[in-house]
């Protein structure tokens, strides 16, 4: 798993304000193909919102520890049903404060 500085995880949240979810999550679950797809929209974006359908704080609290374990990506925010995830492109297209 990716770790940010508090300074890093403020700046991305801001950057995160604006985007709208684009994997949901739903009953069935973190699926091997949700986490394609999770993958996927990391490539191509950096920086991506999860909305989670069910669950309990918990249960989402471990969607997102599995998801950044496995795509080691970092987590950013988890508010209510909403993760914010980050992992950094090839070429990044967001510059990271230093500390």
């Amino acid at each position: 798993m990716l770790n940010l500085t508090p300074a890093q995880r403020r700046f991305l949240r801001a950057q995160a304000h604006a985007l709208n979810p684009v994997v949901l999550i739903g009953d069935a679950g973190l699926t091997e193909a949700v986490m394609k797809e999770i993958e996927r929209s990391l490539d191509s974006h950096e920086l991506i919102k999860i909305k989670i359908a069910g669950g309990g704080h918990e249960q989402r609290e471990k969607m997102l520890t599995e998801i950044c374990s496995t795509l080691e990506a970092a987590p950013v925010q988890h508010i209510g049903k909403t993760l914010v995830i980050y992992k950094a492109a090839k070429k990044p297209k967001l510059v990271l404060p230093k500390a």
